[in-house]
């Protein structure tokens, strides 16, 4: 595009994506009198999938808005917490995200995970076919068109990423119920049930166990229960905190 210019001003939270827009949160983009306002956004680096309300000289106006030249634009950020229709709120994680996913599946979030990259057509695909928001820090995954819908991960620390993801979808928390291998459902297992996959050691000092139904992985509250526990008392403190 190299026609007119428009004046954009993002929010400053969208600045990551914008460098051209520091510090004063502004910039200039041209028109070319057929691009939407969206595709506009796009090319200066923000997702859509990052982008709440959009105004035009005061005004409120669709994505698909045909900027014109000389026309003042408004890019909020997405408001929290993000109400996703039409489908259960679900997650799909990219490979990076590993350890992002086992933390959802530790609170009971229905979270599907895919621990080799199979590549951003297949990923996007997925999230349109099983309606999962799609968490990523791949930019241009997230501009793909087929997407159920997305979210940009913006920190690279497991613990930030949780903070971030719950604010921001308050998804709901049904802690220790869902294998953090798989995303099956538990289920309460005897001992005798999963006496194969135990230890002498575990055999003889615990006895409540919880097994996958779908990988038939066992559960038990061993040497790292605590830091697990941990993890989901400040999840769950923070939402109740929220309200």
């Amino acid at each position: 595009m190299n026609g007119p210019e428009i004046h954009v001003e993002f929010a400053p939270e969208l600045l990551l994506f914008v460098p051209r827009a520091r510090p004063t949160g502004a910039t200039k983009a041209a028109t070319d009198g057929v691009s939407s306002l969206g595709h506009v956004v796009e090319s200066l680096g923000v997702p859509l999938t990052e982008v709440g309300a959009l105004f035009v000289d005061g005004r409120e106006v669709p994505a698909g808005h045909v900027p014109a030249a000389g026309e003042s634009v408004t890019v909020r950020a997405v408001e929290h917490p993000q109400r996703v229709p039409g489908a259960p709120l679900r997650f799909l994680l990219d490979v990076h995200l590993g350890t992002l996913a086992r933390r959802l599946r530790l609170l009971g979030v229905d979270t599907a995970y895919e621990s080799t990259d199979i590549g951003d057509p297949a990923l996007a695909a997925r999230s349109a076919a099983e309606r999962r928001v799609m968490l990523s820090r791949d930019r241009g995954l997230l501009r793909r068109r087929e997407l159920w819908a997305g979210a940009f991960v913006y920190s690279t620390r497991p613990e930030e990423q949780l903070t971030y993801v719950l604010d921001r979808f308050r998804p709901e928390l049904r802690p220790w119920s869902r294998c953090t291998a798989c995303n099956g459902l538990l289920r309460r297992a005897t001992k005798d049930e999963v006496a194969d996959q135990l230890k002498g050691g575990t055999h003889r000092t615990y006895d409540v166990f919880a097994q996958c139904g779908e990988c038939g992985r066992a559960y038990w509250k061993g040497a790292h229960h605590e830091q697990l526990v941990a993890i989901v008392e400040r999840a769950v403190a923070a939402r109740a905190e929220r309200g």
